[in-house]
């Protein structure tokens, strides 16, 4: 490190010890090489220190050079020997340019260094030590960029640690509220099967009941009949005709009839399918999925990712697919088939609603665009070959659809409320398009769900 006294004897522009210095109007001190250069091309000349205006000319400073001399003699003086040659034990004083090497001066008149350039060490130095710096500055300056990289990726780190805590809880959530349906779905059919085997079971303790009230009856008219047959002839006879009659009165046996068991076909049968049915009114289906890794810095998506309005600006991390500070697209890119979805804009007054494309251009990645936009009170649509085309449509629309077709190679967008067509591009060719939504509002633009139908 160098001491107070030979920084105090250094110029501010190249921290060497001055050389030819020359000091300011204002007591600053540079050597004077520095100076002319740190002014070169500048229209006005001011103190590279304090930033002093200076109307006059430096002059040249006669003590501070005859100090630098001084300080350097006696470092000289006082410094470690130079070091020696090798070959030769000559104190190493040029410095060989072929070879980069010090040498002495015997090595200087040698045969291996003939016709070759020597610079005096102090002169050598010097300049590779320039070099040295202007090579060190765009390391520094990449060093600035790998250290913006750095912060940018700690960055997404955190933001991907937030991603996963916050998709950890909406799985949580979605899970529960199936947990809590099936739980309700299972103590329903629970209860409807304990319904069904009391009713059925005291139906059979009923008829078991009457049952046992018949068995009373015959049982006692037998025991009367064989008691009437031990009797005496006369006794018989007398008691026949209401005997007989006793025993043509047999209680009929009550049949269980249809019904009368479990009906297990309609507890058990198609168990599963029918618990998917009924869920089908708690979940529902979209047709697209919005992407909060393309979302702007304004953009905030419902937690089911179906909708988006316009807040407050967020921090968020670098990715490609961002572009605008309104804007998201659809997490699917669509590269063949047929494809539609309804947009509701509800009662928002600035809105896009249509399909994008990255393709690599002359100059990097650009992005195509196929929307349909209202803004001001106007709808117009939007293509690459057609900036801008005003659209007739005067009714306030509430939903846009958009029907993406690649057989046909038609996008069409219409108001499904009335089917109107409000806009057809025909012949376009694409390797992918993405769903795009875009608007400044709190209003939210919603996806919105789909039917679901099951077919056999």
């Amino acid at each position: 490190m160098a001491s107070r006294l030979e920084q105090d004897l250094s110029c501010p522009i190249c921290c060497e010890l001055f050389r030819d210095p020359v000091v300011l109007s204002c007591s600053h001190s540079f050597c004077k090489v520095c100076l002319e250069n740190w002014w070169k091309d500048k229209p006005l000349k001011t103190c590279p220190v304090c930033e002093s205006k200076i109307s006059m000319d430096p002059s040249l400073s006669l003590t501070l050079k005859n100090l630098v001399e001084t300080f350097t003699e006696e470092r000289r003086q006082t410094s470690p020997a130079q070091p020696e040659c090798s070959l030769h034990s000559e104190t190493l004083r040029l410095f060989c340019e072929d070879h980069q090497d010090l040498i002495c001066l015997v090595c200087r008149d040698s045969r291996t260094h003939k016709d070759h350039s020597f610079r005096p060490i102090e002169e050598a130095a010097q300049e590779l030590r320039e070099q040295l710096r202007r090579d060190l500055t765009p390391v520094q300056e990449n060093l600035k960029v790998l250290a913006r990289s750095r912060a940018q990726l700690e960055s997404s780190e955190a933001h991907i640690t937030a991603q996963a805590r916050r998709a950890q809880t909406q799985i949580r959530a979605q899970f529960e509220k199936l947990h809590q349906f099936l739980r309700e779905e299972e103590e329903s059919r629970m209860k409807a099967l304990r319904e069904e085997e009391e009713q059925k079971t005291q139906r059979m303790k009923d008829m078991m009941a009457a049952v046992s009230r018949d068995m009373e009856a015959v049982s006692q008219s037998v025991s009367e009949t064989e008691e009437l047959l031990r009797a005496a002839d006369a006794s018989f006879l007398l008691q026949y005709k209401t005997a007989a009659k006793r025993l043509q009165q047999r209680p009929l046996v009550e049949d269980m009839g249809p019904g009368a068991l479990i009906d297990q076909a309609k507890h058990l049968g198609n168990l599963g399918f029918n618990i998917w049915r009924n869920m089908k009114s708690l979940v529902q289906f979209y047709p697209v999925i919005l992407d909060p890794n393309t979302a702007g810095a304004r953009v905030i998506l419902s937690e089911d990712l179906s909708s988006v309005r316009a807040g407050e600006a967020q921090e968020v991390p670098q990715n490609p697919g961002r572009r605008g500070k309104y804007c998201v697209l659809g997490s699917e890119k669509f590269v063949s088939g047929t494809h539609s979805w309804d947009v509701e804009v509800g009662e928002s007054e600035d809105w896009d609603v249509g399909v994008s494309e990255f393709v690599q251009g002359r100059y990097g990645t650009e992005e195509r665009r196929w929307y349909i936009e209202f803004s001001f009170g106007d709808y117009s649509a939007w293509s690459p070959s057609v900036p801008g085309k005003l659209l007739s449509e005067k009714k306030k629309l509430q939903r846009v659809r958009v029907k993406l077709d690649f057989d046909t190679k038609t996008l069409t967008f219409t108001d499904p409320d009335t089917n109107t067509d409000l806009h057809t591009v025909t012949g376009f060719i694409s390797e992918g398009l993405r769903p795009d939504l875009h608007t400044s509002q709190d209003v939210p633009l919603k996806i919105l769900p789909r039917n679901i139908t099951v077919t056999e």
